[in-house]
């Protein structure tokens, strides 16, 4: 997927997030949105994801240079962000075959190959909700992660992993992300962003 962002900005009530942000983000490329807390990385982020609009400015999302019409985006993109709640009354495996409904992962990927990647078969008849922040957070990666789309967000996806975490999430982005557009928000945590072919910083939008 490509992204076009012509002067987008976003305020809430009198307070400017950012503004005058112009980028032009290729198919397949691998970019990272660089800030500390508050600098407006996973309001861009879900700008992009369709869902939130920017206060001003245009954004498109085009496939094979066609213009995606606004319902059909959220299709299209996978999204994970640490504030993102998961329905706690599932199983995995049951969040496994209700996210299918609505996306279908990777070409080959089945919903127990699904589970077997994410390395949570180990608890898979626990209820969510009583689930680690950890596991809750390889959940939500492992969904995004794992879908075809060609469009994955991942806003501080480092956020409640350990260490052993931490490099099935760099295995499995570096496995599944090939030909995707991929952009990942970090407080600079660079083993976040390793992929990533160019850098943005968001204080550059704040002026």
């Amino acid at each position: 997927m490509e992204i076009e962002l012509e002067n987008i900005s976003k305020s809430f009530l009198h307070h400017i997030i950012f503004r005058g942000v112009t980028l032009s983000i290729p198919q397949g490329s691998k970019w990272a949105l660089l800030g500390g807390n508050g600098s407006g990385k996973s309001t861009l982020l879900k700008i992009l994801a369709s869902s939130l609009a920017p206060s001003s400015g245009t954004i498109k999302h085009l496939i094979n240079r066609q213009e995606l019409p606004l319902e059909d985006i959220i299709s299209q993109v996978s999204f994970s962000g640490p504030y993102l709640d998961l329905v706690e009354e599932f199983t995995f495996p049951e969040l496994i075959s209700f996210h299918k409904k609505f996306k279908p992962f990777a070409t080959g990927l089945s919903e127990s190959d699904v589970l077997e990647i994410s390395q949570l078969g180990p608890v898979k008849k626990k209820r969510i909700g009583n689930f680690s922040s950890g596991m809750k957070q390889r959940a939500k990666l492992s969904l995004a992660i794992l879908s075809q789309t060609p469009l994955l967000l991942l806003d501080e996806p480092h956020t409640n992993l350990d260490g052993a975490a931490v490099e099935w999430y760099k295995n499995t982005l570096e496995t599944y992300s090939a030909n995707r557009t991929v952009i990942v928000a970090s407080n600079r945590i660079e083993e976040e962003y390793f992929l990533a072919e160019r850098t943005i910083e968001m204080n550059h939008f704040k002026k």
